[in-house]
């Protein structure tokens, strides 16, 4: 796994979020730069769309509660628009550059988790999307404090 370089992390609040509300609904867009390896976290209450390119290489994340208890849900998109070929390559590339992703949201919010620090504890489920059923997974990642 790559160790996150917080000097190529960007971070942006956008309107209605601050460095440490709100909680559930909190959402985390993470996009990244292909030549300069900057990566780039936009902490909303809606996704960053508008920061998404074609390759939907994007990592989306956003904070939910099940039956009383908090958890982070990632979404990435396996599929692309290149076809079934390339589904394969796509998965093996989420699950390599995943770790980062998280350790870049857990570090890019930092004071966030110092306010809220039980969510460090808090269960990351991630579902890979696709049409293909061999890729289309929902898998538990472990815990923020996993990526500290």
């Amino acid at each position: 796994m790559k160790k996150l370089n917080p000097e190529k992390l960007t971070v942006e609040f956008s309107s209605g979020v601050t460095m440490t509300e709100p909680v559930i609904g909190r959402k985390y867009t993470l996009t990244h730069s292909d030549i300069t390896a900057d990566l780039f976290l936009i902490v909303g209450l809606q996704f960053a769309f508008e920061k998404v390119n074609a390759m939907r290489d994007e990592v989306l994340a956003e904070w939910k509660m099940a039956d009383g208890f908090p958890f982070l849900y990632v979404y990435v998109y396996i599929d692309g628009e290149f076809g079934p070929a390339v589904t394969a390559v796509r998965d093996a590339v989420f699950r390599r550059e995943l770790p980062l992703a998280l350790e870049a949201i857990r570090y890019g919010d930092r004071k966030f988790f110092a306010v809220h620090s039980a969510l460090d504890n808090a269960p990351i489920w991630i579902h890979f999307d696709s049409t293909n059923p061999l890729y289309d997974k929902f898998e538990y990642w472990g815990t923020p404090g996993d990526y500290k």
